[in-house]
């Protein structure tokens, strides 16, 4: 093919592989929210078990984490990737197997185990066929995947579940789509030439006085301001976007169930509009990507334009709170309430994917880049990890206490552009 054997074209052809990859990655964690009525009724269990399955999947994704970071940095992103797409995608089919509502759990987790290895590994690929200009492009072209994932998840489970007329060949059918995906990876991607590295990473690598950079230690890393920081920041603001992803389609369907809508009315609700607040989130991601780094070339450097850029997108977090009392209005009709819920929660999308898609570019540009996944699994890892205590309040609480939680949420990437601020920067281990 013409396109790999261009370099250039190539680096093109692999961020188009890894947007197709996540937007599968998305479409088998999405399975999970959008069929939540069918699937608890199938196993005849309620909120509190769905909550524990969910952080079934949440654990074992915090914990591979910080491990498929670590595994990237010693076996390269290609074959680390290839086996997680793979695994990933046979836990899909695992769950649509299953027969017991434990089988079906342990089916979630190996799907946690096995997601974190695309994001570790992509931010890897990018950062050594991309140099900084375009790096933060990149990088959300290929994550927004993530987001049209969500985007398209409610059309096509809903149009599968019409086909096949149970949620288990959903499964089915998402994991063979993923095993296809895996081949296509394993032709697609290559470590890149010299030629390309001296461009993207060696620059990076050498110090004023021409020695090459050094890299950290496992126990290194631990003991830099910058880790810590954005540890903190994944732990504090990823809640919000993993309740966009677990909760909202079923806060959606929710108000639909109190207007005495059935769960078919509910889903061909959620069909057409459950994607939306995704859809606005991914342009928007894109668009602040793009911002920061035009940023770049006009001179500012390049932690200053991220900063810049992620501090800017948080002035919509107080949106949040307003959701329970639009969602609960006696003033308003159904049709407004729902569609001003999707409109604040598109807001709020962009500002969680502006972050997401940028801050790994911000680690990339921070560390040695042999530290890079290992930095990234980290920190993810504590974003899953925060995510799992949040899932777990989310699902014990009683209804009326969901005001104090949106409130919360509107806390919460406010709380992490102040340790931004303050706690990210350059880190370099001492030359000797």
């Amino acid at each position: 093919m013409n396109l790999l054997k261009d370099p250039n074209k190539r680096k093109w052809v692999i961020v188009a592989t890894m947007f197709i990859a996540i937007i599968c990655n998305y479409l088998d964690r999405q399975l999970l929210s959008i069929l939540k009525p069918e699937i608890l009724e199938h196993f005849g269990i309620g909120d509190m078990q769905y909550a524990w399955i969910v952080n079934v999947f949440l654990i074992c994704y915090a914990l591979m984490y910080p491990v498929s970071g670590i595994l990237v940095d010693r076996f390269g992103p290609k074959r680390v990737m290839l086996a997680g797409i793979a695994v990933w995608s046979l836990a899909c089919i695992g769950g649509g197997l299953a027969q017991t509502v434990w089988q079906f759990a342990v089916c979630r987790g190996i799907l946690g185990l096995a997601e974190p290895t695309i994001f570790a590994g992509q931010l890897v690929a990018v950062t050594l066929w991309f140099e900084k200009r375009q790096r933060a492009t990149a990088n959300s072209l290929c994550t927004v995947g993530g987001s049209l994932g969500a985007v398209i998840a409610p059309l096509v489970i809903a149009w599968l579940m019409r086909w096949f007329s149970n949620w288990q060949e959903v499964f089915l059918v998402a994991g063979v789509a993923g095993l296809v995906i895996a081949g296509l990876w394993m032709v697609v991607y290559r470590t890149p030439s010299q030629e390309i590295l001296d461009r993207t990473v060696n620059v990076d690598r050498m110090t004023s006085s021409g020695e090459e950079q050094k890299s950290f230690t496992l126990g290194g890393l631990f003991r830099t301001r910058t880790l810590w920081g954005a540890f903190l920041i994944r732990l504090i603001s990823d809640p919000v976007w993993y309740f966009c992803c677990f909760w909202l389609p079923g806060y959606l369907r929710g108000m639909g169930e109190a207007q005495n809508l059935t769960h078919e009315q509910t889903l061909n609700m959620i069909q057409w509009i459950g994607g939306i607040p995704f859809l606005v989130g991914a342009l928007g991601g894109i668009l602040t990507s793009v911002w920061s780094d035009s940023m770049i070339k006009r001179g500012r450097s390049a932690l200053s334009a991220r900063k810049v850029m992620l501090m800017a997108m948080v002035v919509v977090a107080p949106l949040c709170a307003a959701v329970p009392y639009v969602g609960a209005s006696e003033t308003l009709s159904f049709a407004w309430r729902v569609g001003l819920v999707v409109a604040i929660f598109s807001l709020v999308a962009v500002m969680c994917l502006s972050w997401l898609y940028t801050l790994p570019v911000v680690l990339a540009e921070t560390f040695p880049i042999k530290n890079v996944a290992s930095v990234m699994g980290i920190c993810c890892g504590a974003g899953a990890l925060g995510s799992v205590v949040f899932n777990q309040f989310v699902g014990s609480i009683p209804s009326e206490a969901w005001y104090t939680l949106f409130a919360i949420m509107g806390m919460l990437h406010i709380i992490a552009a102040v340790v931004l601020w303050k706690m990210v920067r350059p880190e370099s281990p001492e030359t000797k």
